[in-house]
């Protein structure tokens, strides 16, 4: 479990809250609107309505003591950019901020930022590459060249252990599950038997996956 300070709650923030919630972790909301703040107190642990932009405000928070201060405000950058400089010099440990552009994610990553998120740019790659290929199921990049993909067995594999197809000698790509009706399986080895009414998640270099699978 741990501690999340999350500034502000609009509809990304919340969504954010009720996933903290979900997972089991505590979360201290704070926003300059009341009516936000209320709409997220079902899955926070504590709240608080304040301006972020104000260091005896955010002193007062502790800030220091949080695992992750998570910065999700929008359509006000300067505040964004104060509030994030702010828990940096009041000691957070990890400071997370949303960009909504390029420039805005290099400004804060120079002013204490430790990682950036931009969902938008994010859920659009992800959505381009799922819907892009009548053959990808998901998609989860790890770095700029490597990525896991859920991918169907191919046709040709069928009947054939894991050993016996060799892709991680050809290719350097890993099998790390196979699903079947939502479900699962996590022992993979050498023995395990596709068919090709599963899907398998692998992990390696986008290029080899894309090669590999003809995607």
């Amino acid at each position: 479990m741990k501690s999340v300070l999350l500034i502000g709650t609009n509809r990304f923030g919340s969504l954010l809250a009720r996933q903290f919630h979900e997972l089991g972790h505590q979360v201290m909301a704070v926003d300059k609107e009341e009516e936000r703040i209320n709409n997220v107190l079902p899955y926070v642990t504590d709240a608080q309505i304040g301006d972020s932009t104000n260091e005896a405000f955010l002193r007062s928070l502790d800030v220091s003591g949080y695992d992750v201060c998570i910065v999700t405000i929008g359509g006000d950058f300067q505040s964004s950019l104060e509030t994030t400089s702010l828990l940096k010099e009041l000691g957070g440990r990890l400071v997370v901020s949303r960009a909504d552009r390029e420039v805005q994610a290099k400004f804060l990553l120079r002013n204490g930022a430790d990682e950036v998120l931009n969902p938008e740019k994010q859920i659009a790659e992800w959505a381009a590459i799922r819907y892009g290929s009548d053959h990808i199921l998901d998609y989860m990049k790890l770095d700029d060249d490597h990525a896991i993909f859920e991918v169907p067995v191919p046709a040709e594999w069928s009947g054939k252990n894991i050993g016996q197809i060799d892709i991680r000698r050809r290719y350097g790509i890993n099998i790390m599950a196979v699903k079947q009706n939502g479900k699962m399986d996590l022992s993979i080895t050498p023995e395990t038997v596709l068919d090709s009414s599963k899907t398998m998640l692998v992990l390696g270099e986008q290029r080899a996956i894309r090669k590999c699978f003809r995607l």
